[in-house]
């Protein structure tokens, strides 16, 4: 039932009089093994808060709220599951019980006994796909969830029981192939309430027992999250799964989020002058969940791209942060924050020793100016995430099949 009522949904759009010309772009993009969806920020922000959307070329142009990324877009089949028009996957609307990861998996086979039989748990990077940065949070109390609340269940934290609200993670199939806090065997999750991507160690660190978090199940287009990249011999590289066209190479030095949108402005790279800041959920879509700096000593990435090294906190060679274009609303001045991605060691203090909290791939914010501008590393938060102000950016662009 939800396939035929897929089917009919998209042949109803595809052949409508009255389609918008957007949404018909939408659908076309949609195509796509490999779609991004858009993070629903249509909101535009400087670097203290909200601001008038910026007219091309103007600072700040390049965010999110001003490019024309793809509209998510959902369908209720009414069956307690929810189908994503522009990812092709079919998600349960609901989540259940908190399990670990083995009891997950038990339930996992009970319903693929029931039919259809390809349910799964999502990859890190299907499991993001459904995160839309208008939700906003205030340190560990929710405002606005980060997921499509009409479509899909998402509980806070029991503060009951001893739980933050944000203590509501999600957790996904993707494994991170070093240890977190220097210790722990951990899992990629995605936090709705917070909105944030980090490895969560398996165990309660606490008490040793199985960790228990959320699941949501997936299944259909087993193509998502399978890049296809493409070196130009021009500096650029191509995904033709994603349609997107990537710079190889990156900035090669660290800029506030204000300076690093007017980098992007400012590129030719292959002889384009389209080139942007990529959102959090493009960005992510270049992570190789499989490699880590921290085992692998290599940015979390294809070998096709170049990446900058810097001298870490530790004074040891590591990979620098990367800026979106993604504002994250959080604490007392929402807006004045932006995400970046991690390619390299996801450092934190949570102590007194700098350890990777969270694994290569992982999505947390920095600060998008800071009164000092040096960047010194400051810690944020319960487990001390660094944050540095100044990173680096690598730039994007809408790839045709022509380059």
């Amino acid at each position: 039932m939800v396939d035929s009522l897929l089917v009919k949904t998209l042949l109803f759009v595809a052949t409508s009089l009255v389609l918008p010309p957007l949404f018909a772009g939408q659908l076309a993009q949609s195509k796509l093994p490999y779609a991004v969806p858009g993070t629903g920020q249509l909101v535009a922000y400087g670097e203290r808060g909200e601001i008038p959307r910026p007219r091309k070329g103007s600072a700040f142009f390049g965010q999110d709220a001003t490019n024309d990324l793809i509209a998510p877009r959902y369908l209720d089949n009414k069956d307690g599951t929810v189908s994503d028009l522009v990812t092709g996957l079919v998600w349960m609307k609901t989540l259940g019980a908190k399990m670990t990861l083995s009891e997950a998996q038990d339930a996992l086979a009970e319903l693929n006994k029931k039919g259809p039989s390809d349910w799964r748990i999502p990859s890190v990077k299907e499991l993001y796909s459904l995160i839309l940065y208008s939700g906003r949070v205030f340190g560990d109390k929710s405002i606005k969830l980060f997921i499509d609340s009409r479509f899909f269940e998402q509980p806070l934290g029991d503060v009951n029981a001893g739980e933050r609200e944000v203590d509501a993670q999600v957790w996904s199939a993707t494994p991170f192939n070093g240890l977190t806090m220097g210790r722990d065997q951990s899992q990629f999750g995605v936090n709705f309430v917070d909105g944030r991507i980090k490895a969560y160690p398996l165990k309660d660190p606490r008490t040793g027992s199985p960790r228990r978090m959320y699941f949501r199940f997936v299944r259909g287009n087993p193509e998502y999250g399978k890049n296809d990249f493409r070196a130009n011999g021009d500096g650029t590289i191509s995904d033709s799964a994603t349609g997107l066209m990537w710079q190889k190479g990156d900035s090669r030095q660290a800029l506030s989020w204000k300076n690093a949108l007017a980098y992007c402005r400012k590129q030719t790279t292959g002889g384009f002058n389209d080139w942007r800041m990529p959102s959090a959920k493009e960005l992510q879509t270049i992570v190789d969940y499989s490699v880590s700096f921290q085992v692998n000593a290599r940015p979390s990435a294809s070998t096709l791209f170049d990446f900058s090294r810097i001298s870490g906190p530790t004074s040891k060679v590591d990979v620098p942060y990367y800026w979106t274009g993604t504002t994250l609303l959080d604490g007392p001045r929402p807006g004045s924050m932006a995400m970046y991605i991690v390619f390299g060691t996801a450092f934190a203090k949570p102590i007194d020793a700098l350890v990777d909290a969270h694994g290569s791939g992982a999505a947390r914010a920095d600060p998008k100016a800071r009164k000092d501008g040096a960047g010194t590393p400051i810690y944020f938060g319960p487990q001390g995430d660094l944050q540095v102000a100044l990173n680096y950016v690598r730039c994007v662009r809408p790839y045709t099949g022509v380059s």
